[in-house]
C-alpha cells in the first residue's frame, strides 16, 4: 500500500470527483441541521435573557434604593 500524496486534487479525475461527490452530499444532507437550529435559538434565548436581566437589574437597584431612603425616613420619624 503507497502513502495517499498530499495536496491539492490532480486533474486525473479521482480527487475533482471525490471533490464533486463531497459539495454534492454537502449541499443536499442535513444530518446536523437540527442540532445547529437548536444551537442558535439557544444562544438567542441566552443572549435576549441577558439583555433583560441588565434592564430588570437597573429597574430593581433603583427600587431597592428608593425603598431603602423610605425606610429610613420612617425609622427615623418613629424614633423621634
Amino acid at each position: 500500500m503507497q502513502p495517499q500524496k498530499s495536496g491539492p486534487p490532480q486533474a486525473d479525475g479521482k480527487g475533482v470527483s471525490f471533490l464533486v461527490e463531497l459539495m454534492r452530499r454537502f449541499c443536499t444532507e442535513d444530518a446536523g441541521q437540527d442540532l445547529i437550529e437548536y444551537t442558535l435559538l439557544m444562544a438567542f434565548v441566552t443572549l435576549a435573557s441577558a439583555a433583560l436581566f441588565v434592564g430588570v437589574g437597573t429597574n430593581v437597584s433603583k427600587i431597592w434604593s428608593i425603598n431603602n431612603a423610605t425606610l429610613s425616613t420612617a425609622v427615623v420619624k418613629a424614633t423621634s
